[in-house]
């Protein structure tokens, strides 16, 4: 989909960085707490292997009505990376299936079951994964903010996450970001949809 490369996005705390290879080795440290994979699923991913599944991010979608959208998350104050977040954008005429992080779930990052109803118009589903040192300081909330914003400026009508029952953190961020939980389950996590504000 046109439109949809990812850019820099500035918010008060933060710089959301396209996604590129070279932050693999950053970001395997950021990852690194078997801990934070409790609701993401998988298990910490080594440099090599993230630098692989980044290869394949940063290439884009093989399908042209999807794009992949991909940033890591700098905090301004001493330039250090916190964790990413993400957005995989398709069209009207169906829902997103690719799994952006190949492999392994991020927090609310689930796709849209074939059965559920298709939304309206451009949608987003996103996703968003701070580390676990930087946790509690309302980065993801700021960050998926910053993300769904740029996302609403160009064109996105509809959001939507899939978040664990019991990640509390998780569903914060995603009222934060407009969205509410639906009756809709998938694999065990409830979907949440909103629209994209400006």
């Amino acid at each position: 989909m046109s439109g949809f490369a990812p850019e820099p996005i500035a918010t008060a705390r933060l710089l959301l960085l396209p996604l590129s290879v070279a932050h693999a080795e950053e970001m395997a440290a950021v990852l690194a707490d078997p801990a934070l994979h409790t609701f993401i699923g998988g298990e910490p991913a080594t440099p090599a292997a993230l630098r692989a599944r980044y290869e394949r991010l940063v290439a884009g979608s093989p399908d042209p009505t999807e794009s992949w959208c991909n940033w890591v998350i700098q905090l301004r104050a001493d330039g250090g990376l916190a964790g990413f977040v993400q957005a995989t954008v398709t069209g009207s005429d169906r829902p997103p299936r690719h799994a952006a992080t190949a492999g392994a779930r991020a927090v609310g990052h689930r796709h849209l079951d074939e059965a559920e109803p298709v939304p309206v118009g451009t949608v987003a589903e996103i996703a968003w994964v701070v580390g676990t040192p930087w946790q509690g300081r309302g980065i993801a909330t700021e960050a998926a903010r910053g993300m769904t914003g740029w996302l609403g400026r160009r064109g996105v009508r509809t959001l939507v996450a899939h978040i664990h029952p019991d990640h509390r953190a998780s569903a914060a961020v995603a009222s934060a970001c407009g969205l509410a939980p639906t009756d809709g389950w998938h694999d065990g996590e409830i979907r949440w949809t909103g629209p994209a504000g400006p």
